[in-house]
């Protein structure tokens, strides 16, 4: 199902509210031209998370009350865009009638279904609650346990991600020893190790969010025998779940464990016979298992694209597919973190010149290690 990417910001400074509302103009708009909203990523610029907890009933009950039983997934997340901008969306649309399309509810949190005569997929986002603002392992399990409900709703399970995407706050902060990232991975592995039983990984973003807490998007698909996975991996790059200890920081959960890697893969590839698309893991600067350009935002926005072009080389996934019919790949998005605000404009600029006339959006956020500067992740249509 060929979907579509749409940017939104606002034209005019104002409040949060103010600023949301132009966006939300904009999308209702686009709604009316025969798309129905599958996911909405709202990212705000915020001080602290008692204004966070405020802004996010308010934009929640805003696209609850303007989509009614149409309500996309949405996540509210603290990452702010480009200054002067509170807020920027981005939004994942389907054509109405390319299949059904059911919005359901896990407690007040809306997800959405999609069915046709070959798939059935899940698309969540902002899954997680605001208890655990500060305890990163009890938020990661609420919100795998959120997930987990969802999918067992569905007659589905963590088997069937293919995308995920993993807002951590204060990714990089130390509390006695435990790195918050590190405690993130930690859960992953015990909820994958319980609920999946399929070889390989989903495709994932972990980056960090301000002010604590853990909340997951995800992307769940029956696929059936219609529709194939292919992992693919980097031949310059180490698989994350493969990285040796030195990578890792923090302590250890118990004294004689190891500490568990990220498990993702760089990139996943789901197929029917003639089409299909790519989801692009969070990509950085990394050769091996080491950065590339530490303090030089130029060199590491550059060697990232190097790497997700390589993740995406048509001639490269023909080989490894086996596929003879695909002719060509198209970026349908690209999402940029940042990690400081005066790296934007050169950033901005370096996308600009190799994704022309791909939708784009620029976020500030902490990537997961501490000498990263920006980590970009893409979706490709390939046909």
């Amino acid at each position: 199902m060929l979907k579509n990417y749409f940017i939104y910001q606002p034209s005019v400074q104002g409040t949060i509210e103010e600023e949301w509302e132009q966006c939300r103009n904009q999308v209702v708009n686009d709604i009316r031209k025969g798309n129905r909203a599958l996911k909405l990523n709202i990212f705000v610029s915020l001080p602290d998370f008692l204004s966070y907890i405020k802004i996010k009933e308010i934009l929640g009950k805003s696209v609850i009350e303007s989509f009614g039983e149409n309500s996309p997934a949405f996540n509210v997340s603290i990452h702010p865009p480009e200054k002067p901008w509170k807020v920027a969306v981005e939004g994942l649309f389907l054509p109405v009638r390319s299949a059904s399309i059911t919005t359901k509810y896990l407690n007040s949190k809306p997800y959405v279904v999609v069915e046709s005569d070959s798939l059935k997929e899940v698309w969540g986002a902002g899954i997680g609650d605001d208890q655990h603002a500060s305890d990163t392992r009890k938020a990661a399990t609420a919100a795998f346990s959120m997930v987990e409900e969802i999918l067992n709703r569905e007659n589905l399970s963590m088997n069937h991600i293919v995308r995920q995407w993993n807002f951590i706050g204060n990714i990089l902060e130390l509390n006695n020893g435990f790195q918050n990232y590190q405690v993130f991975n930690e859960v992953r592995s015990e909820y994958y190790r319980k609920n999946r039983s399929v070889s390989g990984y989903p495709a994932a973003t972990g980056v960090g969010m301000k002010l604590g807490g853990v909340f997951l998007d995800f992307c769940a698909v029956n696929t059936g025998d219609a529709v194939k996975l292919k992992a693919i991996d980097n031949p310059v790059q180490i698989n994350a779940y493969e990285y040796g200890q030195q990578v890792l920081k923090g302590m250890a959960i118990n004294v004689n464990s190891l500490k568990h890697p990220p498990q993702f893969e760089r990139a996943l590839l789901m197929m029917n016979k003639t089409s299909g698309t790519i989801f692009v893991s969070g990509t950085a600067s990394i050769i091996g298992q080491e950065t590339i350009g530490k303090g030089d935002i130029t060199e590491q926005t550059i060697v990232t694209i190097e790497n997700i072009r390589k993740l995406t080389d048509i001639e490269r996934i023909k080989h490894l597919t086996g596929s003879k019919v695909l002719a060509d790949g198209k970026f349908s998005l690209i999402r940029v973190y940042i990690k400081n605000q005066e790296d934007f404009t050169r950033v901005r600029s370096i996308c600009t010149e190799n994704f022309p006339d791909t939708p784009a959006i620029f976020i500030e956020a902490d990537i997961c290690r501490d000498d990263l500067l920006t980590e970009i992740e893409a979706e490709v249509i390939i046909r």
